[in-house]
């Protein structure tokens, strides 16, 4: 079930709530007892697990390998 941040209008408290997709949103706060929720979209995180995922991570500059800053093409003209 996914977890929904919901905050209310009035009082400003923030809370989360697991609740199925077919479950209506929430509108009445637990705190105040007005109708002044709304859902807050936070972003979503994002962990990379396994080899060869890394923070310096990029793609080499104009097809340029990595290992000696030279491009294919160059070493197959060489040989």
């Amino acid at each position: 079930m996914p977890t929904y941040t919901y905050q209310c209008d009035n009082c400003g408290v923030r809370f989360e709530r697991q609740q199925r997709f077919s479950d209506p949103p929430l509108s009445k706060c637990p705190e105040c007892s007005k109708k002044a929720l709304r859902k807050i979209y936070l972003p979503v995180g994002i962990v990379f697990k396994g080899s060869g995922f890394y923070a310096t991570d990029h793609r080499s500059p104009s097809g340029t390998s990595r290992s000696n800053g030279t491009n294919k093409s160059d070493s197959d003209d060489k040989s």
